[in-house]
């Protein structure tokens, strides 16, 4: 199974896709859609719309996770980011049946098995379980895959009738 792990952003959506067979995992792309900040906000927009499409058309993942938005305390960058994130379901849900949504706290419960983990450990069990020689960069890649991970675990464990 093919899965296209997407953590939404305003400057920069990461994204990472990775094969799930017999238990195992495999990455085959990872990286990120960065938008200029010289560019207005409906051209940031249609740049990730554009530029998400293109992720589904090139590799017609069988599933995609994407990570829902964790608010921060910035109002004006959490608006944009949460504008950002509409785009970014809005394309894949035209494009994808097979569309999940993973909070922060599940992604990191899955990919470390502590839920308030920091970043660094979850760079580092990306890295592990995906046996990359260096972490994901961008961070928002990496996040990316984690996504990604947590859905594959999940689904399994459904499989198995743990979920």
């Amino acid at each position: 199974m093919r899965i296209l792990g997407i953590d939404p952003g305003y400057a920069i959506v990461g994204y990472g896709l990775i094969e799930y067979e017999n238990g195992k995992l495999r990455p085959l792309d990872y990286g990120a859609i960065e938008t200029p900040a010289k560019l207005s906000t409906p051209e940031r927009l249609m740049m990730i719309e554009r530029k998400t499409i293109e992720l589904v058309t090139d590799y017609t993942p069988d599933e995609v996770a994407v990570e829902e938005l964790f608010f921060n305390t910035n109002i004006t960058t959490g608006i944009k980011v949460a504008q950002a994130r509409g785009v970014v379901l809005l394309s894949l849900a035209k494009m994808c049946d097979n569309l999940f949504e993973y909070t922060p706290l599940q992604i990191k419960s899955t990919v470390t098995g502590n839920g308030n983990a920091q970043k660094k450990q979850v760079q580092y069990m990306v890295q592990s379980l995906l046996r990359l020689k260096e972490t994901p960069k961008p961070d928002d890649a990496a996040d990316a895959l984690a996504a990604a991970i947590c859905h594959a675990f999940t689904m399994r464990d459904v499989k198995r009738g743990l979920k």
